[in-house]
């Protein structure tokens, strides 16, 4: 089995790379992600929806020089659609146009690999190119389906009964994503690095306007992550995101402001939140600090 890529050297060197690809660390992601790739053991990123646990998989991919692919999870997702399926349509017609030829002339060519559609898990384990596999809120797929990702994971190798075992020429830097809506199996925990990640603190969170919003004024920047991160300290349904900060950043650069006050705060709160009564909430409790705040 091969090297997945271009190595990280340190973690420090997982920092400049992720920065350089627009992906701001601090030290414990720097650390793990490094860990990662070093041990090659599948990473688990766990914490609230927003905090930047699939961008940390896309900036992974572009700082090793790996092809992203991602197995996006979802209540009911089965075998055929992460692992593989036969294309059923094209061997059909396969079958039709070779009426008249003995069976097992058939089987062999409609259960080879040009009718065989591979899926994200198949994809990334047979690939000969370094690859990054996203899987996405882990956590919203059943046990069972959990069992075969730990199967899959564990020896990156899979079955297709037809062709045979297909082992992985060049294991992939594996990163899984959990916003905690259900506890993960220890089983699966042990094969993983665990990472968990939360909302930045204030230094970080404008760091990270600055470095995706440049035209944003540093006054301003100060002034924004402060309130979103008054809000997130309410009782919301969905607090404010990372990504709904840059959104707010970028709105009130589109609007013209340089400075929030309290009439621009309440009129641009929809940027920040997205259900009524988080509004309601956010509305009775908003303080907008002082632009020369520090």
């Amino acid at each position: 089995m091969t090297d997945r890529g271009t190595a990280f050297a340190d973690p420090a060197d997982v920092s400049t790379r992720l920065r350089a690809a627009g992906y701001l660390p601090d030290e414990a992601i720097a650390t793990v992600a490094f860990l990662g790739d070093r041990l090659g053991k599948p990473v688990l990123v766990e914490g609230p929806a927003g905090v930047g646990k699939t961008e940390l998989a896309k900036a992974l991919a572009t700082a090793l020089g790996a092809e992203l692919v991602r197995l996006q999870c979802y209540e009911g997702l089965d075998e055929a659609k992460a692992l593989y399926e036969w294309n059923y349509q094209k061997q059909l017609l396969r079958i039709q146009a070779g009426a008249g030829r003995a069976w097992d002339e058939t089987a062999d060519d409609i259960f080879s690999r040009e009718y065989l559609l591979t899926r994200p898990l198949l994809h990334a384990i047979s690939s000969p190119t370094p690859t990054v596999l996203l899987v996405d809120e882990i956590d919203k797929v059943d046990f069972e389906f959990e069992a075969l990702l730990l199967e899959v994971l564990s020896d990156f190798q899979v079955t297709v009964p037809e062709l045979g075992t297909v082992s992985a020429v060049r294991r992939p830097y594996v990163v899984l994503t959990s916003n905690n809506t259900r506890e993960l199996s220890e089983a699966l925990k042990r094969r993983c690095l665990y990472l968990h990640m939360d909302y930045p603190d204030l230094e970080r969170e404008r760091e990270i306007v600055l470095a995706r919003v440049p035209q944003v004024p540093a006054a301003l920047a100060d002034q924004l992550v402060r309130i979103v991160r008054s809000l997130r300290s309410l009782e919301l349904r969905k607090p404010p995101a990372i990504s709904e900060t840059l959104d707010w950043a970028q709105a009130l650069i589109e609007l013209g402001y340089d400075a929030v006050d309290e009439g621009v705060a309440r009129a641009t709160l929809s940027v920040l939140l997205k259900h009524r009564g988080d509004l309601r909430t956010a509305g009775a409790h908003l303080t907008v600090p002082d632009r020369a705040a520090t």
